[in-house]
């Protein structure tokens, strides 16, 4: 059989002020997590001199579509606080999407939304995600943020509410769920 040791004099007290110094850091760095819940548009315009979506690189000899595998796309939409595109701006929206889906159905969202307006004027929120651009809502998750959305997560929901085919323009709502601090 083992023989058992007895501690030391030291071991208890130096234990305790460890667990106490713990807790007294949990205390002190701990924060409430607000939850943010928030609506916007997004004005999205394909074609012409206030294009806000361009397609940079292709597959070769293919033309650059929404459907082409292969197909990178830059972003910087319009945010407004109502569908209209004449409404109160909010912001932009400003990243890349890449058609990543053979079928031409799934897109790769890399979007920073960049604030505006008065509320949370230069916060950011970073989105990275995989889009199934043809469902009716898309959900893309929220990975970080800046600003009053510093240690964001949580993510938003697309939905294509307006689309216009002659001119390639759509509006989209934008419904953000985020945990900050």
């Amino acid at each position: 059989m083992a023989k058992q040791t007895k501690p030391s004099n030291l071991t208890l007290p130096l234990l305790s002020s460890v667990l106490v110094a713990m807790l007294l850091m949990n205390i002190a760095t701990a924060r409430e997590h607000k939850d943010t819940k928030m609506t916007v548009y997004f004005h999205s315009v394909f074609r012409g001199p206030k294009a806000t979506v361009v397609p940079v690189a292709g597959l070769p000899n293919n033309e650059a579509s929404f459907v082409q595998f292969g197909t990178i796309f830059v972003n910087d939409y319009a945010i407004t606080e109502m569908p209209e595109n004449t409404s109160t701006a909010v912001g932009r929206a400003q990243g890349v999407n890449a058609i990543v889906g053979l079928d031409g159905i799934n897109s790769l969202v890399m979007l920073s939304i960049v604030f505006a307006n008065e509320e949370y004027n230069g916060s950011t929120l970073v989105l990275q995600g995989l889009s199934k651009q043809f469902d009716e809502v898309r959900e893309i998750p929220i990975l970080s943020g800046t600003g009053r959305f510093r240690h964001a997560s949580g993510f938003i929901t697309l939905e294509t509410i307006f689309v216009d085919k002659t001119s390639v323009y759509s509006t989209m709502r934008c419904n953000v769920s985020v945990l900050h601090y």
